[in-house]
């Protein structure tokens, strides 16, 4: 592009980054950008020092050709990327990389050190406030007027979220008081509150000549031309703010605009004051954020090379990530593949928090639970292999991906701290744990992260945390050629401060819990396994996310001169090599014809009674017993929860899916090494202790736990035994992972009762003191659905949820000579609580049907097909039945389950001899 003749050049049009018709209007003109896409590990920093020294060279050879530079200006995003690029300077001599990847020869270095190779953050073209001397209350008015103006929303607390500021309406008031801002125009709600407010603020801060000037420094002086290489270039782009998008994916996701701005806007100065030669982006996602409206994850335009991720792959200079592909659901595409839209369907109301809300962070480990204890079985084979080859200390490194510090917070104190949330076990996996003043696992938070990429640190902790970060996989420092260690800038004096060892804090780390997807340039090799627990909106996200676990452990060539192949297994990142859209159509729909279901006055002694039964009460003293009969069983499913995946590099088929065809061997992930380092009554006893304790923390039980330990105990293995239905390639050690852990203690929480054989009292209803009985004379609502008139029943409708069934039912009820009355569950209020996920929830049987008899006597009738929680409901119907008998007011009861029509008659005379099941 710069030294190709005329005529190769024919054609070739890159399109350039237009600045607004405002900016323009302020002088703001566009410079040319070149964007190299390279991949992650590919060698940005290499090519780098290439460009840089083909344009040092050339200018000082010819110093009047304008297409070379001999001022090169490096920006890059953070602190930890800027230390890394200092050896992009000349003035290191045979420390440069120039000489260590022998770019430039000996011969040549005076010559290029004749140019100067300036490397900082974006954060040196924020326009800084002109000090004076003296201490003043008045707002300073030196140097450059900065008027801005902006939306600010009134809100409970000063802050910058997602692109937009609050500030309460006393700090509102204290700074128009002191006239740091002037209010244009205000926006009040419908009480007169105010809601809104527009200001314009004026800030004083140092001329675009003073901070162009404090950027290049002295030794630059006046020198024009400059040439500009941006480093994780897609952080610097043109936005404009209307365009931000409300919900953004990451939690400090306020920081996106404020980066793109002031890096795009502080080139511009440079470009008008000095003049930008041509700028090179490089990146291994060059793409617009996403959230620039059309634009969004769109390549930018002026990419002119793409080495991507296949690329890299096949050339061996990166690690092959593998994805799932396939596992024993055989749905198209594997659950841990995206394990944050596996687990949200599975979620109740509650726990998913709204449709805009924030997810329970105990369900979201409930259902990772399985994909975690896979992938790090995995890891602890992994790490003991390493450890038998003793020619690598380090250990492989395993990063869970959150989406909020609180997802994060309840994984680390899982993982690390041996803490598991209420109804999950503990995580066990012994090389995470954090004990005996060892830590290997760490919680990356995103603020720390924030502060330490612009050196605005706040704290040693935070410094240290960083330093931790920075040296996950180092397991010593660089050596001078004397041998001397070299340590970061103030390392060690905050060692001496914290009292802590000279070796890498990093060293020893094994597992990242972070919230994002760590700082960019974050240089780690030992990354091997990934877990995604977040949604992912772009594949952007995705890319950057894998790329953590790309870079090579080891460059030694093999016995074949090539690379050795290494793999990162990553779960719940669904990347795709071509991201494509599914583009659902909508439809409107005809309004339907409504009908009234009322109860009708003129058969009032069809009327039915029902008791509201709002949960139970028991007094144990000694004995409990479990109804084995009625217990639900609890089948392990791989076609809900795989145990199994099969895990393959990234190869696809012509829609861009992964595929298991192609180049490249495919790995089973499973739940073996669990399985293989746990004994089955060593679970068994840990569950036994868990039910004693949640049992005994029942108020109405007065039974000591030695008491109760050893009945659990014999419950739970004899629930194994019985009740557990195991479904290869599950196994029944797979129960004491969640979600069938909590499943499974529910389970037996719901069905232990006193054992009234023993002596023991009982078990008796709680009932409702405020609304009293439900009556079906309450019933009063309308319905599009179909209706069936019907004659023994106090309601005039019969409601369908089915085309046939519902019908059939009522049709059968009806007509049976066993019938006095009946009604449907529709409108009722009729409701039978059960424990179920974690939550309290109301099976509403189908119907209650009062028999002819000499004594108040009532059938609640289930007519079902399949229901996958028949049993689960079955059972707590028949407790509801043992309790409001054992209580006796409401007469007898009695639960009955019809899978067919035609086994309703059955069901009705046998009830009416009291045959029922109950």
């Amino acid at each position: 592009l710069k030294e190709a003749r005329p005529d190769f050049l024919q054609g070739i049009a890159v399109p350039v980054d237009e600045p607004s018709s405002q900016q323009k209007e302020n002088g703001i003109r566009a410079f040319s950008r070149y964007a190299c896409k390279m991949a992650t590990g590919a060698g940005k920093t290499t090519v780098m020092g290439m460009i840089a020294a083909w344009s040092i060279l050339n200018k000082v050879n010819s110093r009047g050709d304008a297409r070379f530079s001999d001022v090169v200006l490096i920006i890059c995003p953070n602190v930890t990327i800027r230390r890394r690029l200092a050896e992009l300077d000349p003035e290191a001599g045979e420390g440069s990389l120039y000489r260590m990847r022998d770019l430039v020869p000996t011969h040549l270095m005076p010559l290029l050190r004749q140019g100067r190779v300036l490397t900082m953050n974006w954060h040196v073209f924020e326009p800084q406030g002109v000090q004076t001397s003296g201490v003043s209350a008045k707002v300073s008015r030196t140097g450059v007027p900065l008027r801005v103006r902006e939306a600010i929303i009134i809100g409970p607390k000063t802050t910058t979220a997602r692109g937009a500021r609050y500030l309460t309406k006393k700090d509102l008031e204290k700074q128009a008081a002191a006239g740091i801002l002037t209010i244009l125009d205000e926006e009040r709600d419908g009480s007169g509150n105010l809601k809104k407010v527009r200001v314009e603020s004026v800030r004083y801060v140092e001329s675009d000549t003073a901070l162009i000037h404090r950027i290049l420094g002295r030794e630059v002086g006046g020198k024009r031309n400059i040439l500009v290489m941006n480093d994780e270039a897609h952080h610097a782009y043109r936005i404009r703010r209307e365009e931000i998008n409300g919900e953004d994916e990451e939690e400090d996701a306020e920081n996106f605009f404020q980066e793109a701005t002031v890096w795009v806007e502080g080139l511009d100065r440079l470009h008008k004051l000095r003049g930008i030669n041509f700028c090179v982006d490089l990146s291994a996602t060059p793409y617009f954020l996403g959230r620039v409206g059309q634009d969004t994850n769109k390549p930018f335009p002026w990419v002119v090379s793409d080495f991507g991720l296949i690329d890299a792959i096949e050339a061996g200079l990166v690690k092959i990530p593998q994805l799932a592909v396939q596992d024993t659901t055989g749905a198209e595409i594997p659950g841990y593949r995206n394990i944050w839209q596996w687990i949200l369907p599975q979620l109740t109301p509650a726990e998913r928090g709204g449709k805009q809300g924030t997810p329970k962070p105990e369900a979201i480990l409930k259902y990772a639970h399985h994909p975690l204890a896979m992938l790090g079985g995995l890891w602890e084979a992994l790490r003991r292999e390493w450890e038998s080859h003793q020619d690598d200390p380090r250990p492989p490194v395993f990063i869970i991906v959150c989406k909020n510090t609180r997802i994060a917070k309840v994984l680390y104190e899982w993982l690390a701290e041996d803490r598991p949330p209420t109804g999950i076990p503990p995580a066990k996996i012994e090389g995470f744990l954090n004990r005996d003043g060892r830590v290997n696992t760490i919680r990356v938070d995103s603020r720390v992260v924030s502060e330490t990429d612009s050196d605005q640190v706040k704290s040693d902790e935070s410094r240290w945390m960083r330093l931790i970060l920075d040296t996950v996989g180092k397991q010593e420092w660089p050596k001078d050629s004397q041998g001397r260690s070299l340590y970061p800038p103030g390392f060690e004096d905050l060692v001496q401060k914290l009292g802590r060892p000279l070796h890498p804090p990093g060293r020893d780390i094994r597992c990242i819990v972070s919230v994002g997807m760590l700082t960019e340039g974050w240089d780690c090799s030992t990354v091997t396994h990934i877990i995604g627990l977040r949604p992912f909106m772009s594949q952007l996200l995705c890319e950057q996310v894998v790329g953590r676990g790309l870079r090579r452990a080891s460059y030694d060539l093999g016995e074949d001169e090539k690379f050795t192949e290494e793999v990162a297994k990553v779960f719940g990142v669904p990347f795709d090599v071509i991201p494509f859209k599914a583009n659902p159509d909508g439809g409107g729909k005809q309004r339907e014809k409504r009908w009234h279901v009322h109860a009708l006055a003129e058969r009032s002694a069809f009327e039915i009674r029902f008791p509201r039964v709002e949960g139970y009460t028991q007094a144990v003293r000694n004995r409990i017993i479990v109804d084995w009969e009625n217990v639900p069983s609890l089948p392990l499913e791989p076609d809900r929860i795989p145990p199994e995946v099969q895990m393959k590099g990234l190869s696809v088929n012509n829609r861009g899916r992964q595929t298991l065809g192609g180049p490249g061997r495919i790995e089973e992930a499973s739940l073996n090494e669990y399985r293989a380092g746990r004994r089955l009554q060593e679970l068994v006893f840990d569950l036994a202790r868990t039910l004693t304790r949640e049992y005994i923390a029942q108020p109405s039980c007065e039974a000591p736990a030695h008491v109760l330990f050893p009945q659990m105990a014999a419950i739970v293995r004899r629930y194994l035994d019985k009740k557990v239905t195991v479904h290869k390639p599950a196994d029944v050690k797979d129960i004491f992972l969640s979600p069938y852990y909590g499943w499974l203690i529910e389970i037996l929480l719901e069905n232990i009762h006193p054992d009234a054989a023993a002596g023991e009292t009982p078990e008796i209803p709680r009932y409702e003191t405020n609304r009293g009985p439900g009556v079906t004379g309450e019933v009063d609502f309308w319905t599009s659905r179909e209706v069936r008139e019907v004659l023994r029943s106090h309601v005039n409708y019969v409601v369908a949820d089915t085309k046939k069934w519902e019908q059939a039912a009522a049709y059968y009820i009806d007509t049976h000579p066993a019938t006095t009355a009946f009604v449907k569950n529709a409108g009722l209020g009729f409701a039978i609580p059960y424990l179920y996920n974690g939550q309290m929830h109301d099976y509403m049987p189908d119907f209650i049907i009062r028999l002819k008899n000499g004594e108040p006597r009532h059938l609640i009738l289930e007519t079902k097909g399949f229901d996958p929680l028949a049993e689960v409901k079955a059972a707590a119907a028949r407790r509801w039945v043992n309790a409001v008998n054992a209580e006796g007011s409401y007469g007898l009861w009695e639960y009955a389950l019809a899978r067919k029509p035609e086994d309703i008659s059955p069901r009705l005379s046998a009830a009416l001899k009291g045959e029922t099941e109950s």
